[in-house]
């Protein structure tokens, strides 16, 4: 008979200690619980990279597929090569605040041209389609340009020189895509420094799952 009073006091203790709908609906998808976006440069544009406040938001269908045949697209170990670093979203983004302003460090999108059209690139990248890297796809003048123009290598007879060169930190579509993997095996085997060389392993699909920032390529 008195049990109507107790139960409403103890719906409203727990209606108040949670802050009622009032909170719920201020509540926000921040990207750390101190991080709530990050401002970087994108071709001399400021582009701010967030998470999608929908908390409904589903993944891309592009990147929904569970098992897409292997080969050619076989999931990669977590280490590519002693010396490289494998980094997540927390460390790329602080690669990415670093682009524009520290000509040593260049975050690149390995993927075939035809992906960053349809699902975007994150804000700060350059699109070097892995194809340019590749001697079987590219030529050696070619590549070498890359090497001198882009990434800040010298050459001194025949031999390279990456004492100047930059800190590349690669990524292309996800665990489970072999085309940054490929760069920086090619990288390696021309002698670029392994710490000088980043991967971010997780790639586009992990970056959506989280709901972060892409934007179109120009």
């Amino acid at each position: 008979m008195h049990s109507h009073p107790v139960r409403l006091a103890a719906l409203l203790l727990v209606f108040w200690a949670g802050g009622g709908p009032l909170q719920a609906a201020e509540k926000t998808v921040n990207i750390t619980p101190d991080v709530a976006s990050v401002t970087v440069l994108h071709q001399g544009r400021k582009i701010k990279i967030e998470r999608n406040p929908d908390t409904e938001n589903m993944l891309d269908p592009d990147y929904s597929l569970t098992s897409r045949p292997c080969p050619p697209f076989c999931i990669q170990p977590m280490q590519l090569a002693p010396g490289v670093e494998t980094i997540g979203e927390l460390e790329m983004l602080e690669y990415l605040k670093k682009v524009g302003k520290d000509a040593s460090v260049l975050v690149i999108d390995s993927r075939d041209s035809d992906w960053p059209q349809r699902s975007g690139i994150l804000p700060g990248a350059l699109l070097l389609p892995w194809q340019e890297l590749h001697p079987a796809h590219s030529d050696a003048d070619k590549i070498a340009d890359i090497l001198i123009f882009r990434f800040g290598a010298t050459r001194q007879g025949g031999l390279w020189n990456f004492e100047t060169a930059k800190t590349l930190v690669l990524y292309c579509n996800g665990p489970w895509c072999g085309q940054s993997p490929t760069n920086i095996k090619q990288l390696l085997a021309i002698g670029y420094p392994a710490h000088k060389l980043k991967w971010y392993r997780g790639g586009v699909q992990d970056w959506k799952m989280l709901g972060l920032t892409t934007i179109a390529p120009k």
